[in-house]
């Protein structure tokens, strides 16, 4: 029982870091034009937000997913 509650915790957390990395791909894309359509467009200041968001998903994804 123990467990099947941390098999759930740990999916959940990988789905959030996997939309947590997606969003910040996107973010990286809009700010450096590659991605139009919003007003992160062009900005070079979402590039950055993306890629700290893209970095703290996919540390989120390493910690679900180690040994423990």
């Amino acid at each position: 029982r123990i467990y099947r509650g941390k098999f759930m915790l740990n999916l959940i957390l990988k789905i959030f870091a996997v939309l947590l990395t997606a969003s910040g791909i996107i973010f990286i894309l809009q700010g450096f034009n590659i991605l139009p359509g919003s007003f992160m467009t062009g900005d070079p200041q979402w590039a950055v937000n993306g890629a700290i968001i893209a970095a703290i998903g996919i540390c989120l994804f390493w910690f679900a997913s180690r040994k423990k």
